[in-house]
């Protein structure tokens, strides 16, 4: 059994993550728009070239394209075909069964969403800031299950991942849907770290405390 500390230094809702797309994307995005000279565009105007050639196509098959570009690996054409037209009536990136295809739809529905200056719905993320200490052993900030479980313990009982994986949030059981509710975890040093996910999983209103402890033995991995 162990203690943990955390102290939560920052909190904010995000409707972009930076990194995600690359200036290649871009081009090669336009090309797939059938814009000619992708690549003698300036880098600094691609994504706004990319945003009129996506806005001058349908709705559902700018989706389809964008889809087919990031997740063809993932899914068929038919669920390409689904996908592209319940986006633009759902929150698809925070609905859709497979949780391990919540982020790269997050990306591509916020794509979308701008480039069309609305028409798809909005989704957010959250961005978490914290400092997390242990009297025990070095932390694993890379372990997912380890961040998310003592996240979840300063958060409201009506929070969606404490009714809908209130099971695997026991200390002694495997939690393998941490990976995909968090989306990224980054190593910023002094014991500090910051946490990606969706405003789905973590809503900034969820969170009750900026600093708590923890007693829990968590599983390894």
């Amino acid at each position: 059994m162990e203690n943990y500390d955390i102290a939560l230094t920052d909190v904010k809702s995000r409707d972009e993550i930076k990194g995600y797309w690359t200036n290649e994307d871009y081009k090669q995005l336009l090309e797939m728009f059938d814009f000619p000279d992708a690549h003698t565009v300036k880098e600094e105007n691609l994504r706004e070239y990319l945003y009129m050639a996506i806005s001058d196509v349908e709705p559902a098959e700018a989706a389809a394209i964008v889809l087919t570009y990031k997740l063809s690996d993932e899914l068929n054409e038919g669920q390409i075909e689904q996908i592209s037209n319940d986006m633009l009536i759902d929150r698809i990136s925070e609905e859709y069964p497979e949780i391990n295809l919540h982020a790269p739809l997050f990306h591509i529905n916020q794509l979308l969403f701008k480039a069309y200056n609305g028409t798809f719905l909005n989704t957010l993320a959250t961005e978490i800031r914290c400092k997390i200490t242990s009297d025990g052993n070095k932390i694993d900030f890379s372990n997912k299950q380890l961040i998310l479980q003592l996240l979840t313990e300063n958060l409201k009982e009506s929070n969606v991942i404490k009714r809908l994986f209130s099971d695997s949030l026991e200390a002694d059981k495997t939690f393998d849907e941490a990976e995909h509710i968090l989306w990224e975890i980054e190593d910023l040093g002094d014991s500090e770290i910051k946490v990606i996910t969706s405003e789905y999983w973590i809503n900034p209103a969820d969170i009750m405390q900026t600093e708590y402890s923890v007693k829990m033995e968590l599983q390894e991995g």
